[in-house]
């Protein structure tokens, strides 16, 4: 079975690189630009892992991973966030936030961190 990858950015551009690569890479891939869909994940369609705009238009990505790893139902869940912000890193651990990664990155960066938590 296909190991789910929830993606959450608010370019759509983003949204579709990321589900091209990650599909080819063998993964199941869901996309939103909604902060509040990650927000509201249950247990029939949790993903194993998410990636994780920090500033999504709308909502911050802080606030979602706080709102993930405070539930029960989605702490479990290993939360990738990125930002092109130089100093985010530090502010996405604060938040919850398992792992990060500066944007632009690299695929072979991106997938190695996703090797670490699937």
């Amino acid at each position: 079975m296909k190991k789910k990858i929830l993606v959450v950015d608010d370019e759509p551009d983003i949204l579709e690189f990321l589900q091209e690569i990650l599909e080819d890479e063998g993964f199941a891939v869901t996309t939103t630009d909604k902060g509040e869909y990650a927000e509201n994940l249950h247990n029939g369609g949790l993903p194993q892992l998410i990636l994780l705009d920090m500033l999504l238009s709308g909502k911050d990505g802080r606030e979602i991973a706080r709102h993930l790893k405070k539930h029960d139902e989605t702490k479990h869940i290993p939360v990738i966030m990125f930002s092109a912000h130089p100093s985010a890193e530090e502010a996405a651990r604060l938040a919850g936030a398992d792992d990060f990664l500066a944007k632009p990155f690299e695929i072979d960066e991106l997938l190695a961190k996703i090797a670490q938590y699937l």
